[in-house]
């Protein structure tokens, strides 16, 4: 089975982040820019001038919402649960969100909502709610034919999978507990979804990771959602002696080829290569600390030490957020070095331009994201964004799009 998941990831080589760049004519290239605590998604030219073009609300039904919570007790509290945990204080409001395939809609995870929606570019108003299973919905996934997205459902353990034009589910599949990030498989026949367990207790400490759930990778069929693989890290990790390591998968990223997988796991200021056909870790990679990053577990956010990977289309580069010890760099992917440090206000997502030359981090702790060049690991841009960007996707929108109307 290993082996035939190699061959379907290898099928097409184009990265799957950017398959909303495969829309028709007429068409341009941009970055959305999720502001979870605004609620908001700022639209970035992210070729030449890189700058910041227009910004979306993508809570015009928040009004109505909140007075739907406050009148469901179970809803409320959760919600509040939301706000004092992964929220920091604040609600979420946008997580993830990708373009619809001719550029109209951009359609958005909404964790304190427990949805996902199509918000209308021209109008700024919703096509479309989809209510996750549970209370809370996280990372997305879109397919390479821009056709599906996926969707996280942390709180029920499920992977919801819509036809992005319409929100009507396709289908869904059983994770384990809290899934997070999901993956397509470049010919779009397989979806991997890694769930990390619970994240916002206090219970950091090693001695109590048995208290964390039940975290495995989840591969299925992507036509029929049946389960085809189910991956425990633990067990390559330990395998590869690295039983320190927590088995938490964060966020991840296939070479080219799709014979690789890189991630990130909890608590770790670094990442792993993992061979999909041998079915194991294969290289480690500890990236530096940051002197004045506090060594208490529990003041991590989310227990992310660094969460945000990305690759440059041909694959020798992978770009590393370094959340909590405020960097960013890019790391050559044959020697697993790492260039310059470029400083980072709590980096939380990095992603590909269009012209796959930089790599773009979003800056949650400057209400920025910034651009950084594959080649020579340098800063080259930066633009101010809203509060707290966190995912940043490749998108299209309509070629003499400036913004909502109104």
């Amino acid at each position: 089975m290993a082996a035939a998941l190699v061959l379907s990831v290898a099928a097409s080589a184009a990265p799957p982040a950017l398959a909303a760049e495969n829309g028709p004519a007429g068409l341009r290239e941009v970055m959305f820019v999720g502001n979870n605590w605004d609620g908001t998604a700022d639209v970035i030219e992210d070729r030449g001038a890189f700058s910041r073009i227009a910004r979306v609300n993508v809570v015009p039904d928040k009004t109505q919402r909140l007075a739907e919570i406050y009148l469901n007790p179970v809803k409320l509290a959760f919600f509040l649960g939301i706000r004092l945990g992964p929220g920091e204080g604040h609600d979420q409001f946008v997580d993830d969100m990708y373009s619809t395939p001719d550029g109209s809609a951009v359609v958005v995870s909404r964790p304190s909502f427990a949805d996902v929606v199509s918000v209308d570019l021209t109008t700024g108003k919703l096509r479309w709610r989809f209510p996750v299973s549970g209370f809370r919905a996280d990372h997305m996934a879109v397919s390479p034919d821009g056709r599906r997205v996926a969707v996280s459902a942390s709180t029920s353990n499920t992977v919801h999978v819509l036809d992005i034009e319409t929100g009507v589910q396709v289908g869904s599949f059983a994770t384990g507990d809290k899934p997070h990030e999901n993956v397509f498989t470049a010919d779009g026949r397989y979806l991997w979804n890694m769930s990390i367990g619970e994240v916002t207790t206090a219970l950091d400490d090693p001695f109590w990771d048995f208290t964390k759930g039940d975290r495995k990778i989840t591969v299925v069929d992507a036509r029929t959602f049946e389960q085809v693989r189910v991956i425990d890290m633990r067990e390559r990790l330990d395998a590869f002696g690295r039983k320190d390591l927590s088995d938490a998968v964060r966020p991840a990223v296939f070479s080219p080829d799709g014979s690789k997988l890189y991630f990130q796991v909890s608590f770790f200021n670094g990442f792993l290569e993992y061979d999909v056909a041998t079915d194991r870790i294969t290289r480690v990679k500890t990236l530096p600390k940051n002197p004045a990053t506090s060594e208490d577990r529990t003041t991590w956010v989310n227990d992310s030490r660094h969460h945000g990977m990305s690759m440059s289309p041909a694959g020798d580069k992978l770009c590393v957020a370094g959340t909590m010890d405020d960097y960013a760099t890019v790391v050559d992917r044959a020697t697993l070095q790492e260039g310059p440090l470029v400083p980072a206000s709590k980096p939380y997502w990095a992603t590909v331009s269009g012209d796959g030359k930089a790599c773009v981090i979003s800056e949650s702790g400057a209400d920025a994201v910034t651009a950084i060049d594959f080649a020579t690991g340098r800063k080259v841009a930066t633009v101010a964004v809203g509060d707290h960007p966190q995912r940043v996707r490749a998108a299209r929108v309509p070629a003499d799009w400036t913004g909502p109307v109104g």
